[in-house]
């Protein structure tokens, strides 16, 4: 059974929803300008009351950032009580350092060109996030976007990695397709935003729908 992400939740219900589903992670954006990004106040409400409702069963909580100062990142993460900061941006090892959470680092993973080389690329930069201490996400490499663009790369190339490898799998991640990715890629978990959302909202529907999917398969 597959371990799964809801990221970029933005209200009370479908952050519970997802929590009670048996999302082992549930996500909040704080990079600035983007589609779901979400304020500190907003953020710290919904967290606090989730808490209350869900208590000791809560999920991880984690905050999306990128190239922001470690100074807002850390007070985010001890406003909200973060478990996680998910770097998306150009942040070294010795930003991940200073943090006061656990870290996940962004693998961006680009499409076309020469499989061996991108397969060889990706597992070094996994090699180097694990090295570091940090869990990696591998997402799709497209030009101008951070990640969440709701579009897959190779699953072959995750494939790749070494098995018993602590990684994630996001991009383009559905509740119709997660499985055979969980299939193809045998990752540890797997994260999802677009797929499980209907003209830019989170989906009930959807969120239930993935969580049947990833749970429903031996991993």
């Amino acid at each position: 059974m597959a371990k799964f992400k809801i990221c970029g939740l933005r209200d009370l219900e479908n952050t519970v929803l997802a929590s009670n589903c048996g999302a082992e992670m549930l996500g909040f954006v704080f990079v600035s300008g983007v589609r779901r990004e979400i304020s500190l106040p907003a953020a710290r409400k919904i967290m606090v009351d989730y808490r209350e409702l869900v208590g000791s069963n809560a999920s991880a909580l984690v905050g999306l950032f990128a190239n922001q100062s470690v100074n807002f990142v850390n007070r985010v993460i001890d406003t909200c009580g973060l478990d996680y900061a998910q770097l998306c941006g150009d942040e070294s090892p010795e930003y991940w350092d200073k943090l006061n959470s656990d870290v996940i680092r962004q693998v961006k993973v680009p499409i076309g060109g020469d499989f061996e080389a991108t397969n060889r690329k990706t597992n070094e930069e996994v090699k180097a996030v694990m090295g570091g201490g940090a869990i990696p996400i591998l997402d799709r490499m497209e030009k101008g976007h951070l990640g969440g663009t709701g579009k897959s790369f190779n699953w072959k190339i995750a494939a790749n990695i070494p098995a018993g490898s602590k990684f994630i799998l996001a991009g383009g991640l559905t509740p119709s397709n997660v499985a055979e990715a969980i299939s193809v890629a045998n990752p540890w978990m797997v994260d999802v935003s677009t797929g499980v959302e209907t003209e830019g909202e989170k989906d009930p529907y959807k969120i239930k729908s993935f969580s049947n999917a990833a749970r429903g398969t031996d991993n």
